[in-house]
């Protein structure tokens, strides 16, 4: 096995564990501390906002790559088997839908639809 393809598997493996413990944080029998925990982790994973900058050369990303594994061990060990085998599958079942670039622009276009509206409401209100 090559470099790139472990490479590409560890990063397939991690966005689905984000994914997981994002489901494992809503489910009723995961103990308090783990949730608290696994939504920091699913929080900082899916924010665009970092400790450090991505910009900053090596620093940047180094962060992404030691904080974000390191979380997600802590709060995987921190889970009962069931919910985080359950919250495995609807994590890998929500990541293999196909994604539609229609509907995402029909959502684009109804949200720009909706603002245009509220804007030209509010500049005619006054008249």
């Amino acid at each position: 096995m090559s470099l790139l393809t472990t490479a590409k598997d560890w990063a397939r493996r991690t966005k689905r564990d984000v994914v997981a413990v994002y489901f494992a944080a809503r489910d009723a029998r995961t103990p308090w501390l783990a949730r608290c925990l696994a939504v920091a982790v699913a929080a900082y994973a899916l924010s665009p906002i970092d400790l450090i900058p991505d910009f900053i050369p090596v620093l940047g990303y180094l962060d992404d790559l030691l904080i974000v594994p390191l979380g997600l061990l802590l709060v995987i060990r921190m889970l009962p088997p069931a919910v985080l085998q359950e919250a495995r599958d609807k994590a890998a079942s929500v990541l293999e839908r196909p994604r539609s670039r229609a509907a995402a622009v029909a959502i684009v276009l109804v949200w720009l639809a909706f603002a245009s509206g509220l804007v030209y409401w509010w500049v005619h209100r006054a008249n």
